[in-house]
């Protein structure tokens, strides 16, 4: 051993056989030392040598008492034992057995109170005999919120630290450390508490009395947008729970005093409108409309919960929290809605993000009027503004695409309206632990999850705000310069009328959209369908033109205009395939390859029987059997049009239907030129992957193959079918055709008095008439689109910099709310009201501290904007 004699007190003569697993060290004591040293420090964990090993043994055993109620060493003069002379607390570093004394003196304060001073929390306030250490309660609570693990799995942790062996394992206290888990500075007490009271508000979020300006109700409307509170609406089914207790044998902590509504009135609302079946979706077939009344809640008293959060900084409402008793139902989040709002009645601009937005929102108002007073909003003395979040938007049919979309809105800045998904990503993986949970406990792990997320945010806002204003900058200016190279192509007429109509949009929606194509392009799907229409109403009147049970005359040109197109891809596929593809790759090209020929034989034998004289064109074929096999991209198709002009006729039916396929053909084509030309621009400006880039020139080259090819087949069937001026409608695409909306012509750029020279090419105009040209719908939309692209990310700088602002001011009167909260009471006694004061000084400091960090790191926003300005400026 190192030490044979004992280095604890001065002149101490006994073995040192006694050693600390929690000290610094491994000094070896003996046993008087030992207790000697650990009165402050009485549930380290010791072990004594045996001689050839280490023993664990408890400092109770060693004649440790522990004595509550005086200061550490000094003993009481009536000392109370604990019951039983046996005291458990539970500590980081296991389950502690102890002999704890309390204090019995006249003046002593009762048990629970005698432990928590000693920073230990005890089971129950009744002859207590079990407490856990506040280290440990913090411990835990910051166990749960990074890994969501549950209770039990963290009392199996200190269950094997205390006896790894297992073989003297300490009694089950599990289910007390389910009771350890106030408010004390309203001088009205806890019951006084207000619905949502005690949630960690949103500082960058508009608060009256907070953190918005003075007059700000009197703003001017350019202005006024910056007060407005962005709110995303989303269900989770992850959070659903089992039907297992009930909230009176489990109620919770609190009643709605945070981020779970008020119970009892939600779920009268929700069992009154029970039968009540929703309104099915005119929109596309949205399942959370559609089968709100269908999910399955067998055996489950919640499906799930619904949600609402601020949109752009991810904070969980007040009262915005409540359970789903089958889908999403629109009473179950109208609820929600309503309840939040009571805590933002003072706000006059809102804007409400939900991916069912469209639906929901119809009959919102009316809906209202079903439901409580207390809950109901004045909406004429508001701005509601009803938006999907951009993730979804794409599932919406056309015309919600153009009218919730958050790009298009004025007001909107670049908010995604998908914050609420990011905070799911937190809070689902402690769904496998609440789902067994009785009401009240799955109400009290949600909303201490909810408030540490809150907290966190609060915490980062800091960094947070630099870097969407540092990325925010860049963006506005780059797409200001677009915009203004945009509009150098536009003749200011028309760039007039333009700007009229999108600025009478954004004051009145119900003005037309100027989003929206006012023109109704025939496409290849909408041309099949009036073909298909047209044959079935000639059936119906006796009339049939096939000639085959399963092909008409309509599909067999439109299957072989679809053939035709197969064998132009696999071309470029067989071109670009290296001289090192792998195995893999080769496999694919020749499997389909195969699929195509097959594809084109049993399609040549059905078309013999609609154009008999291609026969003899096949049969002019060479069959040579020493050369190699044609390659299938290069067969011949011999389509109505390539008949027409080889000099021979087929019926005039086939000519026509081709005609029509083939016009729609060229629409489609110019659609795909126009939306690559349009990214690929941008791509440009912003020096993206080179990569990217090219994989989509590859497809404005498919495009412009695709329109050549139809515009050759116009070309031979226009003389069959007479058709004069199809041209004008249909130019011919050469190589310097296929541009960009502002780029040059070759040989065709250059300046004057600070003006690029800029010629729009024919795909960008629309024709009428011989002639007659202007400036194409496409372009208009275009145009419409850069310009809120370029708006957005203006009103982002601005609403950035205003959010900035409220950070600073409620921190400001959140410091100062905490000193006032020092003195709002005087019941207390002296030592209580030190403490009181102690504390909410600390909550001060940390205001004045978080709002100098702030400013700290925000110290550097002057000197970005100037620089953007002097950048755009030059």
């Amino acid at each position: 051993m190192l030490y044979q004699t004992c280095q604890g007190l001065p002149g101490c003569p006994n073995e040192a056989v006694i050693r600390c697993r929690d000290c610094e060290g491994l000094q070896l004591y003996c046993q008087g030392c030992t207790v000697v040293q650990h009165i402050a420090m009485p549930l380290h964990v010791m072990e004594i040598w045996m001689g050839t090993h280490f023993q664990r043994i408890s400092l109770r055993n060693l004649g440790l008492r522990i004595q509550l109620g005086h200061p550490p060493g000094v003993m009481c003069c009536n000392p109370a034992p604990a019951f039983d002379d046996d005291f458990i607390v539970l500590e980081i570093n296991g389950i502690h057995s102890v002999a704890l004394d309390f204090c019995n003196c006249t003046t002593a304060q009762t048990h629970d109170i005698q432990l928590l001073r000693a920073r230990w929390y005890p089971s129950t306030t009744t002859n207590p005999w079990t407490a856990a250490t506040f280290h440990l309660l913090d411990h835990f609570q910051m166990y749960t919120f990074e890994s969501k693990g549950s209770a039990f799995e963290y009392y199996q942790s200190l269950s094997h630290l205390t006896d790894k062996p297992g073989t003297r394992q300490p009694k089950d206290h599990y289910e007390l450390l389910l009771r350890m888990t106030g408010r004390g500075h309203d001088p009205s007490g806890i019951l006084s508490t207000k619905e949502g009271e005690l949630m960690i508000l949103c500082p960058a979020c508009p608060q009256l009395g907070r953190n918005l300006p003075q007059d700000w109700e009197n703003a001017p409307p350019n202005v006024k947008w910056l007060y407005g509170l962005f709110l995303a609406i989303d269900a989770n089914f992850w959070l659903c729970r089992r039907n297992k207790s009930s909230d009176q044998a489990d109620p919770g902590l609190s009643n709605g005093w945070s981020y779970f509504m008020e119970q009892t009135g939600f779920k009268e609302v929700v069992d009154a409108s029970s039968g009540q079946l929703q309104e099915k979706s005119s929109c596309a077939g949205h399942n959370a409309v559609n089968l709100a009344d269908t999910k399955n809640a067998r055996g489950m008293a919640a499906t799930g919960v619904g949600a609402i959060v601020c949109a752009r900084h991810n904070l969980t409402r007040p009262s915005a929290v409540g359970d789903l008793q089958k889908g999403e139902k629109y009473v179950n989040m109208d609820y929600l809605f309503f309840s939040t709002l009571q805590h933002a009645s003072d706000v006059c601009v809102l804007n409400i993000s939900y991916d069912i937005t469209c639906q929901w929102s119809k009959h919102l108002w009316t809906r209202m009027s079903w439901y409580p007073s207390r809950i109901h909003l004045q909406p004429n003395n508001k701005v509601f503004t009803f938006v999907v979040p951009k993730f979804h938007l794409p599932a919406h049919i056309l015309s919600c695409q153009t009218t919730y979309s958050l790009n298009l809105i004025k007001g909107m800045a670049r908010t995604d309206g998908k914050a609420i998904k990011r905070s799911w990503s937190n809070i689902n993986p402690i769904a496998t632990s609440t789902r067994e949970m009785g009401p009240g406990s799955q109400r009290n792990i949600l909303d201490d999850h909810f408030g540490d997320w809150n907290w966190r945010k609060v915490c980062n806002l800091g960094p947070f705000f630099l870097r969407k204003l540092k990325e925010a900058i860049p963006e506005r200016d780059q797409h200001i310069f677009d915009l203004q190279d945009f509009e150098e192509a536009i003749p200011p007429a028309s760039l007039v009328a333009w700007q009229v109509m999108i600025t009478e949009w954004e004051q009145d929606r119900l003005k037309p959209n100027p989003f929206e194509s006012e023109v109704s392009v025939a496409t290849q799907a909408s041309i099949r369908l009036e073909l298909s229409q047209l044959e079935g109403q000639q059936l119906s009147h006796g009339v049939d033109t096939s000639l085959h049970p399963d092909i008409s005359p309509s599909v067999l040109v439109a299957v072989g205009i679809d053939l035709e197109s197969l064998q132009q891809r696999l071309a470029i596929d067989s071109t670009n395939t290296g001289a090192h593809a792998t195995d893999n790759q080769l496999s694919t090209l020749q499997q389909r390859t195969n699929g195509l020929r097959h594809r084109i034989e049993q399609w040549a034998q059905i078309q013999m029987l609609y154009m008999p004289c291609i026969a003899s064109l096949r049969s002019d074929t060479p069959d040579m059997p020493n050369l190699p096999e044609e390659p299938v991209h290069c067969i011949k198709l011999w389509m109505p049009s390539a008949v027409a002009d080889m000099g021979m006729t087929c019926d005039i039916n086939l000519y026509n239907i081709e005609w029509k396929l083939r016009c729609a053909q060229a629409h489609d084509a110019l659609q795909e030129l126009h939306k690559h030309l349009v990214w690929i621009r941008g791509q440009r400006a912003h020096t993206r992957s080179q990569a990217v880039i090219n994989t989509v020139q590859l497809k404005i080259d498919a495009a412009a193959t695709k329109y050549r090819t139809a515009w050759a087949a116009l070309d031979s069937l226009s003389v069959k079918l007479s058709k004069l001026t199809w041209q004008v409608k249909f130019p011919k695409l050469n190589d310097d055709d296929i541009q960009g909306m502002t780029e040059a012509q070759a040989g065709g750029e250059g300046e004057t008095e600070g003006q690029r020279l800029v010629s729009v090419s024919w795909i960008w105009k629309q024709h009428h008439g011989a002639g007659e040209e202007e400036l194409s719908t496409a372009m208009h939309v275009e145009w419409c689109k850069a310009c809120a692209r370029a708006n957005r990310w203006a009103e982002e700088v601005d609403l950035l910099q205003e959010e900035m602002r409220c950070v600073l001011a409620y921190f400001d009167w959140q410091g100062r709310w905490w000193d006032e909260r020092a003195v709002a009471r005087v019941d207390f006694a002296v030592q209580e009201n030190e403490a009181l004061i102690a504390y909410t000084s600390w909550q001060a400091n940390i205001r004045c501290s978080m709002q100098a960090h702030c400013l700290s790191l925000w110290s550097v926003v002057p000197g970005l904007l100037a620089q953007s300005a002097t950048s755009y400026t030059a």
